[in-house]
């Protein structure tokens, strides 16, 4: 799937919609102390904790953040907004410096983050996308890392001006990841794989349209075709059967189509690139790029 994911639009804009209110934000829309508590009695409004009310439908992870005393952020909110994330076990939580009566977790481990970029922070459950991204650049190791933003910039949440502002903001160490950033990532895999093949140091080009086949995840080396499977955008038999009609059309215009599952990029780098080492080796020396057919990169 090479084209954002409306979904992620649609889930970042309810996220970021209000679901808690302060006693104070209650009253303004005309009710009062009484039909506050009734509206609680009823199921209506939850009391998470001292002065905030939250809707019955807000994320779990989002009432916990607010009940432990602060908002929602780093790797739990881009999760929740649909971002490419390559592991979460903890509730990443922002804490605002002064924050008082803050409590201990229910269950799940929680990391805390303390600093922000942005001068303030206007929603009471969740993070700034701007500090949620810095703090996920900051929790990840560099490859994670690169896929998230990648997913981020790829869903148009976020902008190439407003992500350099970000990584501007953050030590200069990391700032090497942003010359890496592509938006034709449509997934943490092909973002994996693209390094793979930079580390390997063979000519390729992402996001491919080749003619009678249609667009594919890579092209390497003008005669190979990486596709990037994931459960996601590749289960079902009507979507296997589409998948194997396209192989057929490639490899009667002379090229060899390798599809490795999302699980062994993600979890096995080492073992993808010998694989396709290997295979490189094998085939490469009869089958030298011959203009077999047009192809073009999908402009960002």
């Amino acid at each position: 799937m090479n084209f954002p994911d409306t979904s992620v639009i649609h889930r970042a804009t309810e996220t970021y919609a209000r679901t808690v209110f302060t006693l104070s934000d209650l009253i303004a829309s005309g009710t009062s102390r009484r039909q506050v508590a009734a509206m609680v009695r009823r199921g209506h409004l939850i009391h998470v904790r001292r002065d905030r009310y939250a809707l019955p439908l807000t994320d779990t992870g989002i009432l916990e953040a607010v009940r432990i005393g602060g908002r929602l952020t780093c790797l739990s909110l881009l999760t929740l907004l649909g971002v490419f994330v390559h592991d979460c076990d903890e509730l990443h939580v922002l804490m605002t410096p002064g924050t008082s009566r803050l409590r201990a977790p229910r269950s799940t481990r929680v990391v805390s983050h303390w600093t922000t970029n942005s001068a303030r922070q206007p929603h009471l459950h969740i993070a700034q996308l701007a500090d949620a991204v810095a703090h996920a650049v900051r929790c990840q190791a560099p490859r994670q890392a690169l896929a998230t933003v990648d997913s981020v910039v790829h869903h148009r949440l976020m902008s190439l001006t407003q992500l350099t502002a970000v990584f501007a903001a953050l030590p200069a160490r990391y700032r090497p990841l942003l010359s890496l950033v592509d938006a034709s990532s449509a997934s943490g895999p092909e973002t994996y794989m693209r390094l793979i093949l930079r580390a390997m140091g063979v000519p390729f080009a992402t996001q491919v349209h080749i003619e009678t086949v249609g667009r594919v995840d890579f092209l390497v080396d003008g005669w190979l075709i990486i596709e990037c499977d994931s459960r996601r955008f590749h289960q079902g038999w009507e979507k296997q059967v589409d998948d194997r009609r396209r192989d057929i059309a490639a490899a009667r215009l002379g090229y060899i189509t390798v599809r490795p599952l999302a699980q062994d990029i993600l979890g096995d780098h080492a073992g993808v690139r010998e694989v396709f080492e290997q295979i490189i080796e094998a085939f490469g020396p009869r089958l030298a790029p011959s203009g077999r057919a047009r192809f073009s990169k999908k402009s960002s």
